[in-house]
């Protein structure tokens, strides 16, 4: 081989390829996927890039609220979705000294789903990028790790990111980050969110569940910790809540100090927390809530958890983040056609949903503080609630509000401007 061969070679292995499309997607989760489906539907040509080899990871949120099968029913996936193994929970309750109480019945909404739809996020996401895949302006690419923003002239105009060993590169139009709560995007915009609520941790594992217990999402507070069991047909999905910094502490003391925690906080566990035998069963997540100023820059627009981190409490991160999707869609899908995403465009999407967030993080910032750490403070391991939580249950006209705002989010959404259905 030449000097020269052996240069072109080298050449050739160093090449970026380029791909050009009108919205590159980075993240192929709840917010991702589904804004991947609906501006492929209207005939806006989208990459969404994945950074994993699947979508098959424990303990993601694998819950759709109400406003999240209205949404699925207005593109005619909602059945497909009920034919998908799952469990509904149509309630969430506490447990206090004198009883259950039931803080949310979604029986009493109305909508055609009056529950919480329960199955792996892994499900959800293969529905919904198998329909878009159908499309043929839209092309999904797996193990695509975004290392590099491409600015110019002050605009970001995509992406480059390796796969297989090989160097890529996409050139959009605009660029929407939705890869999570440690958006790699977030981190090369060098955006910084702001924190809104204390950080807890969490340690999520599961056992089983027998068919006389009640389903639902059922709560325990007390004794420093506290307890969220999810109804997982055969299984109990537990949250068990503790509180920041103090997971090294407990794992050192062993699985027995997290078994016999369990069952002084859930004393219907006691007779099987012995399943827990090993750590690898224990999945710690470290929950902090925050959100960005700007939600955008110039060919940049951030949804979902990269540009707001949502507390636990309720449940709503994918129900938040498959709304941003909508809106974005609905605000985007005109310009994105004309080729063009101005700076208004963005700001418009934020200012729809920036409202809307703000309440909600408020609202689980308030939980946060005068339920959870409370009743995990409380002495002799009992929890009341607060006495305007108390009164709020008990008037008929005000005691929907929790269910609805699980249900719904501050502010429904819809879709605008469905050409065709699937």
């Amino acid at each position: 081989m030449t000097t020269t061969e052996a240069a072109e070679l080298v050449d050739e292995r160093n090449a970026v390829e380029s791909i050009r499309t009108t919205c590159c997607v980075v993240g192929g989760g709840p917010a991702g996927a589904v804004l991947g489906l609906l501006l492929a539907r209207q005939g806006v040509d989208v990459t969404l890039l994945e950074a994993h080899a699947d979508f098959d990871r424990d303990f993601r949120g694998d819950t759709l609220h109400p406003s999240v099968m209205e949404l699925m029913d207005d593109i005619g996936l909602a059945e497909r979705i009920l034919e998908l193994r799952h469990s509904k929970l149509r309630s969430a309750s506490f447990v206090t000294p004198t009883g259950p109480v039931t803080v949310a019945d979604f029986g009493r909404l109305d909508t055609r789903f009056p529950y919480i739809t329960m199955l792996p996020q892994s499900d959800f996401l293969e529905l919904v990028t198998r329909e878009a895949a159908r499309l043929p302006n839209f092309r999904l690419l797996m193990e695509a790790r975004v290392d590099e923003l491409i600015s110019e002239d002050g605009e970001v105009r995509g992406v480059r990111f390796e796969k297989d060993d090989r160097q890529f590169e996409v050139r959009a139009t605009l660029t929407v980050a939705t890869d999570g709560r440690s958006s790699r995007v977030r981190h090369l915009a060098r955006l910084e969110p702001v924190k809104t609520s204390p950080p807890i941790d969490v340690l999520w594992f599961r056992l089983p569940r027998r068919r006389e217990e009640p389903g639902g999402v059922l709560g325990r507070f007390g004794r420093g910790h506290a307890v969220v069991m999810l109804d997982r047909l055969d299984e109990w999905q537990i949250g068990f809540v503790i509180l920041k910094g103090t997971y090294r502490e407990l794992r050192a003391s062993g699985l027995e100090a997290l078994r016999k925690s369990l069952a002084e906080t859930a004393p219907e566990l006691a007779d099987r927390v012995e399943l827990l035998k090993e750590w690898k069963q224990v999945a710690m997540l470290s929950i902090e809530s925050s959100r960005l100023r700007e939600w955008y820059l110039p060919g940049l627009l951030l949804i979902g958890d990269a540009a707001h981190v949502m507390s636990p409490v309720g449940g709503v991160g994918i129900n938040y983040a498959i709304q941003d999707a909508v809106v974005a869609a609905n605000v985007l899908t005109a310009p994105l056609l004309a080729g063009r995403v101005g700076v208004a465009e963005l700001r418009e999407v934020q200012r729809q949903r920036e409202w809307p967030t703000r309440v909600i993080q408020f609202i689980q910032t308030q939980v946060q503080k005068t339920i959870a750490r409370n009743a995990m403070r409380g002495a002799g391991g009992t929890f009341n609630p607060p006495l305007f939580l108390r009164l709020l249950l008990r008037i008929p006209y005000l005691r929907n509000i929790p269910a609805r705002v699980i249900a719904f989010g501050v502010r429904r959404v819809r879709i605008m401007r469905v050409k065709q259905k699937i």
